[in-house]
């Protein structure tokens, strides 16, 4: 259902709108049912003249089981969707699967700063590529992430990854994705972090193999030419 309004494009971005469409079913479920009985019996039982209301206590069996009966169908629910957050939680939060590459994200007011490996594929190296608002990965490859903040509090966000992780001021959190589809597709800074936090979009470039490499090839000759080495 969420993948008709924004693609999927990590490994475990189906797990997690899965998680999504559990919750919403499960609950949308009770909500109408419990809407509709409660309208019904409105109507049901609305006053008609000549005829007195009634006060039920609620302390009949035959009237109790109408709210325990319900009460452990929903705590049956309940743990069914505590089961799934859990192991999705441990999949992408907890268990860090081994990294073919890493990379490094910065936030700051008011844009994301990426460190990228250079052609010897090793992070804090002096062929590190270096981009301002563009991360450039490969296709089908782990990448962790390491993230900081130089200023204060924000979060990176990459939608098609259903990806979302706090940034915090003096702190490196490490992170992982595997992306499964190329293009060109956004990243958000989602914590509201000073009054240009709407003018700081950033941009995910997933290539294929072979164009990776090329832009790595291109960048470490643009960096050579200026200087920047």
């Amino acid at each position: 259902m969420i993948e008709q309004y924004v693609v999927q494009a990590s490994t475990y971005a189906k797990d997690i709108d899965h998680l999504f469409e559990l919750i919403f079913y499960l609950v949308g479920f009770w909500f109408l049912l419990a809407e509709g009985i409660f309208f019904y019996l409105i109507f049901k039982f609305k006053a008609k003249k000549g005829q007195n209301g009634q006060y039920v206590t609620g302390e009949k069996k035959s009237e109790m089981r109408w709210i325990t009966w319900p009460h452990y169908l929903v705590l049956i629910c309940d743990i069914f969707i505590v089961i799934s957050a859990v192991r999705v939680w441990v999949a992408v939060k907890q268990d860090l699967p081994e990294a073919d590459a890493t990379v490094r994200v910065i936030g700051q007011q008011w844009a994301w700063s990426f460190v990228h490996p250079g052609a010897d594929g090793l992070l804090d190296t002096d062929d590190d590529i270096e981009t301002v608002d563009e991360l450039h990965i490969e296709v089908n490859k782990t990448y962790h992430y390491r993230l900081a903040s130089r200023d204060v509090l924000h979060s990176f966000s990459v939608p098609v990854f259903r990806l979302k992780q706090d940034a915090i001021p003096g702190r490196e959190i490490v992170g992982w994705f595997t992306p499964t589809k190329t293009g060109t597709y956004d990243i958000q800074c989602a914590e509201m972090c000073g009054i240009g936090h709407g003018l700081m979009p950033a941009r995910i470039v997933i290539e294929s193999a072979e164009q990776h490499a090329a832009w790595v090839t291109e960048q470490s000759h643009t960096q050579l030419a200026q200087g920047l080495r």
